[in-house]
């Protein structure tokens, strides 16, 4: 497991879709120069590997090598976001020994000097429980709702708000609701909700919670 060190930080940020989480935690790279990963893009990931090499998306054992395997350096996010993938991703993501695998592969990644930001459903609860502080990052799901239409009419892709709601709550009841891993804050992350923040805000907060953590280390 990815420990924490006096020159090692671990930053650690999960919510929901569309809460804001992915683009904060690029910022927070940024600002303090450490390796960022969206971890979801780790299960995107796993499926091109598979599609790319002709190999079965149902075969357990297989699927949980080349998740292994991983090489998580410039995973490339317009290339992963394909619907294909997606499809193909959501096949792969609920196999027990992928998540394992993929965990094993997050946690080295966690481990890289001088510190990393990882975002996703389970960091501060179950890849990095020892992280040097944790977020969860939320909003309500009509919020998210929204941000995901805006999102895609500037794109120029149809799209209708009442559709996207209830595929978030979908999403929302699915990630919460599943046995292995579930989407829940860890018990000592900082809630950051963003209904009402602009991104510089959530940044300016959560930024005020980092320096704290870092001061204590």
């Amino acid at each position: 497991m990815a420990q924490n060190s006096p020159a090692h930080t671990i930053i650690a940020i999960d919510g929901p879709a569309a809460a804001g989480k992915g683009t904060l935690s690029r910022r927070i790279a940024e600002e303090y120069g450490f390796h960022h990963l969206d971890t979801g893009l780790t299960y995107r990931a796993t499926a091109k590997a598979l599609i790319d090499r002709g190999l079965p998306l149902d075969d357990e054992a297989v699927a949980e090598q080349v998740a292994l395997d991983l090489d998580l350096t410039g995973l490339d996010r317009e290339i992963l976001s394909a619907h294909a993938i997606g499809e193909a991703a959501s096949k792969v993501a609920i196999m027990p020994a992928v998540r394992r695998a993929l965990v094993e592969t997050q946690r080295r990644f966690a481990a890289k000097a001088p510190g990393t930001v990882l975002d996703g459903r389970d960091i501060g609860t179950v890849v990095c429980p020892d992280a040097t502080v944790k977020l969860y990052v939320t909003a309500t799901a009509e919020v998210r709702a929204r941000r995901r239409h805006e999102e895609m009419v500037a794109k120029g892709q149809a799209a209708d708000y009442a559709t996207i709601l209830d595929d978030v709550r979908r999403r929302d009841a699915r990630d919460m609701g599943r046995a292995d891993s579930p989407l829940k804050p860890a018990d000592d992350a900082h809630l950051i909700d963003t209904s009402e923040m602009s991104i510089e805000a959530a940044f300016q907060a959560a930024k005020v919670l980092i320096e704290a953590a870092l001061k204590t280390k």
